[in-house]
C-alpha cells in the first residue's frame, strides 16, 4: 500500500514532466507560428502596418520583419531538437 505523501510526489513528478513537455511542445510550435503570421500578412497585404505608427520610416518597422524576428528568436528551440537527432545533444 502506498503512502499518501509518495502518492503525493509521484503526482508532482509527473506534473513537473508533462508541464516539462508542453515547454517544449510551445517553444517548437512558435517559430512556425510566427512565420506563418509573417506570410499572412505579407500576403494580405500590411493592413495592420497601419496600426503601428513605428511601421513608417523604418526598414525594421511594422509587423512583418517584427514576425520574422520573433520567429528567428524562437528557433533555439528547433536548432536544439535538430541537434538532438543528429547524436549532439548529449553534452
Amino acid at each position: 500500500m502506498t503512502s499518501p505523501l509518495s502518492a503525493a510526489g509521484n503526482a508532482s513528478r509527473d506534473g513537473a514532466i508533462a508541464a516539462r513537455h508542453l515547454a517544449r511542445w510551445l517553444g517548437l510550435a512558435a517559430t512556425p507560428t510566427f512565420a506563418i503570421m509573417a506570410a499572412l500578412t505579407t500576403m494580405i497585404g500590411g493592413s495592420a502596418d497601419m496600426l503601428c505608427s513605428a511601421g513608417h520610416g523604418s526598414l525594421l518597422g511594422g509587423m512583418v520583419p517584427m514576425y520574422l524576428l520573433m520567429s528567428a528568436f524562437h528557433s533555439a528551440a528547433w536548432l536544439k531538437l535538430i541537434a538532438e537527432r543528429r547524436g549532439g545533444g548529449g553534452r
